[in-house]
């Protein structure tokens, strides 16, 4: 059953990496360099601060720097502890697929991008809300177009996606949990 699974993923592959050509490569090379997202993180970190002052942003600062690290901590261990390689590495792949990155690593279960940018996505979501109702489906669909990039460029396989977004939205979760708790316990209401 496993191997019919990984079998259907390299084929689902193949067909979402096929779609790409040459003119559209230097757009997802961007979309996926962690450094495209900071001025969309800078935006955000101002509407959290706009909307829960000092105290109460550093919080969510600290949170969201632990959540991060957890999600790529918990990818390497996947990735280490799986060793599934990346299809950039698979020798049977490399003369029928695209290759769009600038370097392909050994390991690709689960995607630290796709991770990282799902857990960001439901945490800021969530925590922004209430005052921007539109913005949590935003941020998902931003988060989805970062884990696309990493199929398009051709080192991920769509179940290494799908394992990071999952594990992304849940971690997302637990930290937004996690902030709102640390915030009631250390800020006193005003």
């Amino acid at each position: 059953m496993i191997e019919e699974l990984l079998k259907y993923d390299s084929e689902l592959f193949l067909f979402l990496n096929s779609l790409g050509n040459e003119n559209w490569d230097g757009f997802w090379q961007i979309v996926t360099a962690k450094w495209s997202s900071i001025p969309l993180y800078v935006i955000l970190l101002y509407l959290v601060y706009k909307h829960y002052g000092i105290k109460a942003t550093v919080i969510i600062v600290v949170s969201a720097a632990l959540m991060i690290t957890a999600t790529d901590q918990l990818a390497n261990l996947f990735k280490y502890g799986i060793q599934r390689p990346r299809p950039c590495q698979v020798e049977s792949l490399q003369d029928i697929m695209r290759f769009a990155a600038e370097r392909c690593g050994r390991y690709g279960y689960f995607s630290a991008h796709a991770a990282s940018s799902m857990a960001a996505a439901v945490f800021l979501g969530l925590l922004l809300k209430e005052w921007y109702r539109y913005l949590p489906f935003l941020l998902l669909l931003w988060a989805i177009v970062i884990a696309y990039s990493r199929i398009y460029l051709g080192v991920h396989y769509p179940l290494d996606i799908i394992t990071g977004m999952f594990f992304g939205g849940i971690l997302g979760w637990i930290f937004f949990q996690l902030q709102s708790w640390a915030r009631k316990k250390l800020i006193p209401p005003s």
